[in-house]
């Protein structure tokens, strides 16, 4: 059975810099039109109301993602061996002092992905056991003997594919400036 694996340079660092940048002008731009009530914040262009992590751009089905999302699905099918169908996008942007809480994806979410767009370092740690070690996600309780899991560093380009709703993922707190991360879901 699948469980994860980490592609190196699944996308080039020139591509994964340049979403990344248009990801950064794209946050500041809305965040002066929902401001300046030019736009209000309705989602569809982005939102800082994710619950997951709070406080934090983040936009589900961008363009450019949804764009990415396509062109990476032969990247991922051969790698993997795994027939996919692409089902969504999304993308945050990660801040200083920001955690994005161990847990399990969604149904919707039978293959997942994380991909480093740029910023800093960031590890993320992934519990490859398959065990429910998750209690509850918003107070970060977990099982007493839970292990920590194994650390991911992903390098700009390089992209973390694992079972989302097998595994248990989660990043430690963001000690550096900002990261951008993008995942997107396949479904077998």
């Amino acid at each position: 059975m699948f469980k994860y694996q980490v592609i190196k340079n699944a996308v080039s660092y020139d591509l994964a810099n340049f979403i990344f940048n248009y990801f950064l002008l794209k946050r500041d731009a809305v965040d002066f039109m929902y401001k300046n009530n030019i736009i209000y914040d309705t989602g569809m262009f982005g939102t800082w109301g994710d619950t997951q992590v709070p406080n934090t751009y983040s936009h589900y089905a961008d363009n450019v993602m949804e764009t990415l999302l396509v062109k990476m699905l032969p990247v991922m099918a051969k790698e993997t061996g795994l027939e996919l169908i692409p089902t969504y996008s999304y993308a945050r942007i990660y801040k200083k002092g920001d955690i994005l809480r161990r847990h399990k994806d969604r149904p919707s979410c039978e293959i997942s992905t994380t991909l480093n767009l740029g910023g800093d370092p960031w590890p993320i740690f992934i519990d490859d056991t398959g065990s429910n070690n998750v209690i509850d996600e918003y107070k970060q309780i977990h099982k007493p003997d839970a292990p920590k899991g194994t650390k991911v560093l992903l390098e700009v380009g390089d992209m973390l594919v694992y079972s989302g709703c097998e595994l248990d993922t989660g990043e430690s707190l963001l000690t550096g400036t900002f990261v951008a991360k993008y995942s997107y879901i396949i479904i077998m």
